[in-house]
């Protein structure tokens, strides 16, 4: 038997765990699927065609899978992914895909999203990444696993975050930011790699010593893109950790932060 509240609302055709609880005044719609071990407060609004996996706690007042703000949205079904265990804090709202793009908004897995953060139509997170308070992504933004987006970050559409890449609170993301990069200001500028968080992970003092030769060959040689990209082939032969750093400005779409 599932642990639904009675005074919340949830459609007789949403497909939910046996486990899963449901707080009151929670609203869960047709088209929706819950995994084991979600916890879902009260005064939630969970809306279709929405999958959310297992284990992830959803606090109050948090707005899932509601219809995007794009203007051109013209009511298609498209539809919202979220992995497992992750953490969604008070007055989050994460919006569905639109056919411009794939039609998914998509979220990993071991995200914590803390209070009032903003997930637009059609972005893609990774794994393991936070997004502190206020931060907003605009439709389309890529975010990668690990990444660390300070309170009011505000990252425009269609910019790519690489991987454990950490976002000063209040940056404005204008473009893309290469994997392993620290990056604040308005507009972000860059201000060297992710040193601590990435000893945190684990990374020895070897990769870290090439990362940190990398970002010189990005941002104090005066290369063009192509022309660091060539230099930077070359030493991921001997030091694989770079060639997350080759992958996030071969992916680059808008031009990488300067």
């Amino acid at each position: 038997m599932t642990l639904i509240h009675p005074q919340a609302i949830v459609d007789p055709s949403a497909r939910i765990a046996e486990d899963v609880e449901v707080g009151p005044w929670t609203l869960i719609g047709p088209d929706v699927e819950i995994g084991a071990g979600t916890r879902i407060a009260s005064h939630v609004v969970i809306k279709g065609p929405t999958r959310i996996g297992e284990g992830n706690q959803i606090f109050q007042f948090a707005t899932i899978g509601e219809d995007c703000q794009d203007k051109k949205y013209a009511g298609e079904p498209t539809r919202l992914e979220i992995g497992d265990h992750n953490v969604i804090r008070e007055g989050c709202t994460i919006h569905r895909g639109t056919v411009q793009d794939e039609g998914i908004t998509r979220i990993g897995s071991h995200n914590l999203l803390m209070a009032y953060a903003h997930v637009a139509h059609d972005c893609v997170m990774g794994n393991n990444i936070i997004l502190a308070n206020n931060a907003a992504l605009a439709g389309h933004v890529h975010v990668g696993d690990h990444a660390i987006l300070g309170g009011f970050t505000a990252v425009h559409q269609f910019c790519r975050i690489g991987a454990h890449v950490m976002c000063g609170a209040g940056t404005v993301v204008l473009k893309d930011i290469p994997a392993y990069v620290m990056a604040t200001g308005n507009s972000a500028r860059p201000h060297g790699i992710n040193l601590e968080g990435l000893r945190r992970r684990g990374f020895d003092a070897e990769a870290l010593g090439a990362l940190r030769r990398a970002y010189k060959i990005i941002y104090r040689k005066g290369l063009t893109v192509d022309q660091a990209l060539q230099e930077l082939n070359l030493m991921a032969q001997d030091h694989p950790a770079v060639q997350l750093l080759i992958e996030s400005l071969e992916t680059s779409t808008r031009g990488i932060i300067r």
